[in-house]
Parts: structure tokens; C-alpha cells; sequence
């Protein structure tokens, strides 16, 4: 199996994992059109066309090779769906998400909810047979940014959407009888994103935190293998979602949750790997710069690679304003290509810098500052891996 998703053949490539700092009116239009009170529509789609031109510009400027539309439409990366797929009612609340590290330390747990600032995120319940209605904000999205790859001479970018997993992490299942019929049902509906993305000529990719974070936050108190069980089913839903999409034409990205917090309850990439290689896409984007994880490259010295796998590991953090130093970045860079082959390793971010609209941790300017480091230090990791 060849891979599409560009290899990092004479250099070391730079990307990241979606979402980035969005301008602020647009933050608040957002938050309107989340909440049902936008006004000016048009003066919306005008907003996020701007935001898609200036971010794209952004990312080249401070070296990010494989660049995307920064997510600057939706208000969050999982739950937009329910601007485009039926089956949700506004009027029901999902329950609140159980989050099993920030439990064991209440008085941090009181800081960290009064810290959030996604109170308007809409999270209605499923509640109605799913489909997809969501063309029109779909076809929006592939055309502004279609429209600036071609401005800007870039011939290869990736759209973002949401899994099938993730949804229901965020969503949850009042209609279908189990929970595997239901993360069937939002592939079957989601498969009409996919392929429009797909066909549109640009690398799909499918955020899959669910597979990781799942564990303490959504299926708390399962064990292991329990929830190996319930990863394998979720990816199952994305092979089957993605059935007519080359594995070379994909990336997926999984996460412990992007936030700052002790995520010692955090199910190790060891045990999850052989089921995350197991999805179709090809490249596998993952958390490897916080300090619950970054010794986890250490896994790739028994773990053979398998052919057609690519990695695209987190080289700096996206909870911390820390300025990460390119010489750190390098040699996160280093210690793993020289165990999977440089060619098999694309530098990321462990997670979205604007992860849902006005929640972001990392300050504008530090996030881009924190990305600039990222392409000095993959230059750095470079000089020594084609030395």
C-alpha cells in the first residue's frame, strides 16, 4: 500500500491536528449561530471565507507544509454535526461528561469548571433516525478552501470530521437500541462527508478521540479489556464509514481530551495500538508531547511499524503556554524516526489550538509562536536524519 498522505522523503513534514485560534468576531458569531441568534448569515459565510484565507496564509508563514481551513466554520470539532445530520433535539441535554482524573482532585475539579468557556456549547441528545442534511455547510467549507489552495499554489491539504465515536461521546443515544447501532447509524450518515471530502481531492481527516480518551471520560470504570472492545467497534464504524476512501487518503487522530489537567487515569497507547493500526487510515495522529505521554515513542522499539502506517506524532503540546524550544522539538522528532524510519514520521501537535470556539487554553500569538518552533525544530531533526 502506497501513501498518498506525503511522506516525509527529503525532509521532515510539518502539520497539525485541526483546529486553530480563530479571529474573535468570528468567535462570537459562532457562538451566535450556536446559540440560534445570528442575524446576518451572509455576513457570516463573508467572516469565514476571510478567516479560511488569513489562516491558510498563517500556517505557510510559519512553516506548516500540510495546512487545512483551521476548522473556522464550526464551533466545535464534534458536535457541528448536529447542523448537519437529523435526529437531534435541541431540547435535550446530554448528561454532563464524567471526567475521572479531574475527579480525584475536587479543588482542582472547582478551578478547571469554573475556568471552561463552553457553557453555550449545544450538546442536544439523539433522539430520531440519523441522516445527512449537512451538504450545502459541507460544500461551503471544501469551496473556501479549495478556492485558497489554488490562490496559493498548494496542491495537497486535509479537511477534518468528526468520527463516528466521537459523536456519540459527545451526543448521546436516546433512540437506537444499543450503542453499537448507533455509532453505525452516524457512519452511515457520516459516509456522505467523507466521500465529499474525499472526492474534493483533499486528505480526510477523521477525529477519533474517542478512542483514547473514551476510557476516563465517557466509558469511566470499564476495564481494559472492556473497552478494547468498545475501541474495536468504533473503528470497525470508521472502516465501514470509509469503505470507498484509499487508506493513503486518510489521517486520523486520537487524544487523552485537550486539556490541562492530571489525566493520570489515562489509557496507555499500548494497550489501544493494534486496534488503532486496524483502522483503514494511513496516518495516525497522536498525542506524544505532554508529560503523561511523551515517553510513549519508547513503544516503537518492540512495535514493528506496518507497512503503509504513517505517524504523525504531537511535537508540542496544545494545553500549555510554554514556548516548547526547537532543540526539544527535534529531539522528539529524532528519537522516534530513527525507530520507525524518518520517512514514516510527520511532526504535529497533540491536539487543536481552538478545540471548541472561546475555550482555548493557549493564548493567539503563543499558539503560532509554539507552531514557528515546531517548524525550526523539524529543520533541526532534518540536518541530522539526512546528515
Amino acid at each position: 500500500m502506497g501513501c498518498n498522505v506525503k511522506q516525509s522523503t527529503e525532509r521532515i513534514l510539518t502539520t497539525h491536528t485541526g483546529s486553530l485560534p480563530r479571529p474573535e468576531p468570528l468567535v462570537a458569531m459562532l457562538k451566535d449561530k450556536e446559540a440560534g441568534t445570528l442575524r446576518d448569515h451572509a455576513a457570516f459565510d463573508v467572516a469565514v471565507k476571510i478567516a479560511v484565507k488569513d489562516i491558510v496564509k498563517k500556517q505557510r508563514d510559519v512553516g506548516i507544509d500540510l495546512v487545512n481551513d483551521g476548522e473556522m466554520s464550526k464551533v466545535g470539532y464534534s458536535t457541528y454535526v448536529t447542523d448537519r445530520v437529523t435526529g437531534f433535539e435541541p431540547k435535550t441535554a446530554s448528561d454532563m461528561l464524567r471526567v475521572a482524573d479531574v475527579a480525584d482532585y475536587p479543588n482542582f475539579a472547582k478551578r478547571w469548571a469554573q475556568d471552561k468557556s463552553v457553557t453555550t456549547l449545544k450538546r442536544p441528545c439523539c433522539t430520531g433516525p440519523i441522516t445527512y442534511r449537512g451538504q450545502a455547510e459541507l460544500e461551503t467549507d471544501i469551496a473556501n478552501m479549495k478556492a485558497v489552495m489554488s490562490a496559493a499554489g498548494i496542491d495537497e491539504a486535509f479537511m477534518s470530521a468528526a468520527s463516528p465515536g466521537v459523536v456519540s461521546m459527545f451526543l448521546d443515544n436516546h433512540h437506537y437500541p444499543t450503542h453499537e447501532a448507533y455509532i453505525f447509524a452516524v457512519a452511515e450518515a457520516m459516509k456522505t462527508e467523507y466521500e465529499a471530502i474525499h472526492r474534493a481531492g483533499l486528505i480526510l481527516q477523521l477525529d477519533c478521540p474517542d478512542l483514547a480518551m473514551g476510557h476516563h471520560i465517557h466509558f469511566v470504570g470499564t476495564t481494559v479489556p472492556e473497552f478494547r472492545k468498545i475501541a474495536a467497534t468504533h473503528v470497525a464504524a470508521i472502516n465501514a464509514a470509509t469503505a470507498n476512501i484509499p487508506p493513503d487518503r486518510m489521517r486520523m487522530h486520537l487524544c487523552w481530551a485537550n486539556y490541562h489537567g492530571p489525566h493520570h487515569h489515562d489509557i496507555a497507547l499500548s494497550d489501544i495500538i493494534d486496534i488503532i493500526f486496524g483502522g483503514r487510515p494511513a496516518a495516525i495522529s497522536y498525542v506524544a508531547a505532554n508529560p503523561r505521554h511523551e515517553h510513549e515513542f519508547e513503544l516503537f522499539r518492540d512495535l514493528k511499524l506496518p507497512a503503509g502506517k504513517i505517524l504523525i506524532p504531537g511535537v508540542i503540546d496544545s494545553t500549555s503556554n510554554f514556548i516548547e524550544h526547537p532543540r526539544l522539538v527535534a529531539q522528539r522528532i529524532v528519537n522516534l524516526a530513527k525507530l520507525v524510519g524518518r520517512e514514516n514520521v510527520i511532526a504535529g501537535t497533540d491536539c487543536g489550538f481552538g478545540t471548541f470556539a472561546g475555550s482555548e487554553t493557549v493564548d493567539a500569538d503563543i499558539a503560532w509562536a509554539k507552531l514557528s518552533a515546531m517548524a525550526e525544530g523539524a529543520r533541526m531533526a532534518s540536518k541530522e536524519l539526512w546528515a
